[in-house]
């Protein structure tokens, strides 16, 4: 079937339609393998339903460790809090590696964007991560948390700009941004100025005040939000699962509280706070720009003689190694997007 091209694709946004879906649901905890599998089971449930497009929630594989101290207090660690962070790196994800190329295979099966939250490794620390994937299997890239919360800065490093894509796609502009960092006003605004229409919001949190915020960024973006949060009970998690949540195996240990929310800030899908659950929505693009039509925060409705704001996405490395006698200097790199499929000749 052949691709509409950029222009032919533009001019019939105020009708194209596009069905999405988040995932509700519970990894196989510290156990990447059969977590692979649930997501291949889970996403060709969302894609029999018609999902175009499937998000999965932060930090999915292979988990969230909510309650988890790793035994660290101010001036001190344990050698169990060690051995707990050992055993979430031993189920970790490398990207590149065999994990990305699984779930590319189930992204390709199924002929949908796959979007995903997963713990990242690369040397000996992790990354919250959002992995996202063409229906052709391709690994579009990546985006790492730039602003672990709390305690989450004991287990995760930071992310730097170099990873904060949007990706134009036939479906439209997708990009993510992880949990908390949607309070971050400046990245918001960053992400608006990219031109974000489909705006992953994997999270832990299932506060109340977690539903008003994505209602409220969707007004503000004028963009399709899709939030997606792990459900799950004790018994999810390992038998020595040393946290605060005891062990009762029917305690709920994160209630949910996914949704879809269309540029006006209205609920098309939940928020579900039940049980485990593929929440689906069909969006009509063209409801975008009908917002703008008041609303362009990073147009019309900016101020950017008063307002400016300057994002270095350029990556920061640690350690810079130069032979020879040539140094080799980095030029910043200027995006506002990327193309997931090639644009064509016109």
């Amino acid at each position: 079937m052949k691709r509409a091209g950029h222009k032919e694709r533009e001019a019939t946004t105020g009708t194209q339609r596009v069905k999405v879906a988040v995932v509700q649901a519970a990894p196989v905890v510290f156990n990447r393998k059969h977590t692979l599998e649930k997501v291949r089971a889970l996403a060709r449930d969302a894609a029999r339903q018609g999902a175009q497009l499937v998000l999965f929630p932060e930090a999915f594989i292979s988990a969230y460790p909510r309650g988890l101290d790793f035994g660290a207090v101010v001036g001190s660690r344990s050698e169990k809090g060690r051995e707990d962070f050992r055993r979430y790196w031993e189920s970790s994800v490398d990207v590149p590696g065999p994990a990305v190329e699984e779930l590319g295979r189930t992204a390709r099966s199924n002929s949908i964007y796959l979007v995903i939250g997963v713990v990242e490794r690369e040397g000996g620390t992790l990354y919250c991560s959002v992995l996202f994937f063409a229906p052709n299997g391709n690994f579009l890239g990546k985006h790492r948390k730039i602003m672990p919360t709390g305690s989450e800065r004991l287990v995760w490093g930071f992310g730097d700009g170099s990873t904060i894509p949007v990706f134009d796609t036939p479906l439209g502009k997708v990009g993510a941004v992880i949990c908390w960092e949607n309070y971050l006003p400046l990245m918001r605004a960053a992400m608006y100025a990219k031109g974000v229409e489909i705006y992953c919001a994997p999270t832990a949190d299932s506060r109340d005040s977690w539903s008003a915020s994505m209602r409220h960024i969707a007004v503000e973006g004028r963009c399709f939000v899709l939030s997606c949060n792990q459900f799950n009970r004790r018994r999810d998690f390992p038998g020595d699962y040393d946290s605060v949540y005891g062990t009762d195996p029917e305690a709920v240990v994160t209630r949910g509280g996914s949704c879809i929310v269309d540029p006006f800030g209205i609920f098309l899908a939940g928020p579900n706070m039940d049980d485990e659950v593929i929440l689906t929505a069909e969006i009509d693009r063209g409801q975008i720009i009908r917002g703008k039509y008041d609303l362009d925060v990073v147009g019309h409705y900016a101020r950017p003689d008063i307002f400016q704001l300057h994002v270095d996405e350029r990556p920061k490395r640690p350690v810079t190694t130069h032979s020879g006698d040539t140094i080799g200097e980095e030029e910043p790199v200027i995006r506002t997007s990327r193309r997931a499929v090639p644009r064509e000749d016109k």
